[in-house]
């Protein structure tokens, strides 16, 4: 399907996906590369609207009703950004793709992780990354992080330790069912070094 590069950041609230894909960018953009550096939800202007939605939305939502909207945005921000991007030869980093709909709709929500992987399947016509970065962080440190951010929290990020514990186990599951496209990382680990790790797995994948 592609000629470019596709690689997801995944990670509960905290773990430091923003950080560690805007040092990759910098790194590929140095290298020469074209870069298209985008999130779930919100990589459109419709995923925008919907962005808005899940995550800020003051009322209840019906976890399946949320599922659905987690889709809908996946669905166009494939067809209208991530297909045409790869198409051209270029790197997509992401913030957040299907492995997140299964964590915290599946696990979080406690709906059938199964059924949502296909949902997200089918709403993305069934495309995967080559590259998944999971930085991996206990729960409790990663609640201390958004603290000292000292800023407010979005639906997900207020809910309880329960539902983060179960987004972690449901991440690290998934790690395990498909090593080939996940890297997992410590993410207590400095910054930089971190950033070594992920540079080390991308960089044999950019001479293709």
């Amino acid at each position: 399907m592609t000629a470019g590069l596709w690689v997801t950041f995944e990670g509960g609230d905290g773990s430091g996906k923003s950080t560690q894909s805007a040092l990759l960018e910098q790194w590929l953009r140095d290298e020469g590369r074209a870069v298209v550096h985008t999130r779930e939800p919100g990589g459109t202007e419709v995923g925008t609207l919907i962005r808005n939605i899940v995550l800020h939305h003051r009322g209840d939502i019906a976890p399946r009703a949320e599922a659905l909207l987690y889709a809908a945005d996946r669905a166009h921000h494939v067809e209208t950004v991530v297909r045409p991007a790869l198409a051209r030869g270029d790197v997509v980093i992401q913030d957040r793709y299907l492995d997140s709909s299964v964590a915290y709709q599946g696990a979080g929500r406690v709906l059938d992780a199964g059924e949502i992987r296909e949902l997200s399947l089918w709403a993305s016509a069934g495309v995967l990354p080559e590259v998944t970065v999971l930085l991996d962080l206990d729960p409790d440190v990663a609640r201390g992080r958004l603290d000292a951010a000292d800023k407010p929290f979005d639906r997900l990020e207020s809910e309880q330790a329960a539902f983060h514990g179960r987004v972690r186990t449901s991440y690290l599951a998934l790690a395990a069912a498909e090593p080939e496209r996940f890297l997992v990382l410590d993410a207590l680990l400095p910054p930089d070094a971190l950033a070594d790790r992920v540079r080390a797995r991308i960089a044999p994948l950019l001479s293709r």
